[in-house]
């Protein structure tokens, strides 16, 4: 299969590296300035399972010339726009779409300008970042990549997918439920996000100032939402969630957290307007959520004053 990878990041870059290094036919489509970073350096990544280094094969967007199999779509949400209207001479009659963007907003965007049939689901579970060398630090053990069709079910394109995507350094797996998948990560990073952006700290620093409660009503909010939106969260999936997010001691932070700590932009709008704008619709209050969004917006603001 051909495959290319829209966005060289942290998230991207890491599983399309994995896929080059074992002789996969991935091509990146990155920005001209992470081009030349990575014409000259090289895609680099650290990590727990074997650090490497491969000179990766990049285009940019006026420099596609035909469809591919797959597109993997891994940016910012905030870059997702963009990179659409980039990728779309890349996207034929066959192509699969896989993003791997949190939330549920880009299936309504892909779906918008490509119609139903390209896209499918996915989702990465990875805690990386790039460094300011332009490398991929991978930060934890964890490297899965979940996807399959948006209604359900295993097709044979989806098969196919899985196929190749096997044996190339990371846990690779077909979901007969992909869009359920989709949410309880959404429920899980929009109150890890809320939560630890609100409150300026990891999820220890919030249990040690008494945060026990609040940390349980954030998890609510969203599950209302995601309850109304007819993709409740498991049991199973919330007795998880529950004890990573009151852990005492705990480390754990979001990555909207750490964005938002060095001063980078944030996906405050795609993670938990979206959430909040989806709840509203159908009758679900999420007021702590609401203020965990209105802080963040502050942050943009002063930000983009500062960078103005």
């Amino acid at each position: 299969m051909r495959i290319l990878v829209v966005g060289a990041g942290s998230v991207g870059g890491y599983f399309g590296g994995r896929l080059a290094q074992t002789g996969r036919d991935i091509t990146f489509l990155v920005r001209p300035a992470r081009a030349l970073q990575l014409r000259e350096r090289g895609l680099q990544i650290l990590s727990p399972h074997g650090n490497f280094t491969l000179s990766p094969r990049l285009v940019t967007s006026d420099e596609i010339a035909g469809p591919f199999d797959v597109v993997l779509l891994s940016v910012k949400a905030y870059a997702l726009e963009p990179a659409i209207e980039d990728l779309a001479p890349a996207v034929g009659n066959d192509t699969m779409i896989l993003p791997v963007l949190n939330g549920m907003r880009q299936i309504d965007l892909l779906t918008q300008r490509f119609g139903p049939r390209p896209v499918i689901g996915g989702v990465a579970l990875i805690v990386s970042e790039i460094d300011d060398q332009g490398r991929i630090v991978q930060h934890a053990e964890i490297q899965q990549l979940a996807y399959g069709e948006l209604a359900g079910g295993i097709s044979a394109r989806v098969r196919s997918l899985d196929a190749e995507l096997q044996g190339a350094g990371f846990e690779a797996s077909a979901s007969p439920d992909i869009t359920q998948a989709m949410w309880e990560k959404w429920v899980q990073l929009a109150s890890l996000g809320a939560l630890t952006c609100l409150m300026r700290g990891t999820v220890g620093d919030v249990i040690a100032a008494g945060g026990v409660v609040l940390s349980h009503e954030m998890i609510d909010e969203c599950v209302a939402v995601a309850t109304a939106c007819e993709h409740p969260p498991s049991e199973s999936f919330l007795k998880w969630h529950r004890g990573i997010m009151t852990q005492a001691g705990s480390p754990l932070s979001s990555s909207m957290y750490r964005d938002m700590r060095s001063g980078a932009r944030v996906e405050a709008e795609h993670i938990l307007g979206d959430l909040i704008e989806r709840g509203a619709k159908r009758g679900v209050s999420a007021p702590l959520l609401k203020a965990a969004l209105i802080n963040l917006r502050v942050y943009q603001q002063g930000r983009e004053s500062r960078h103005a």
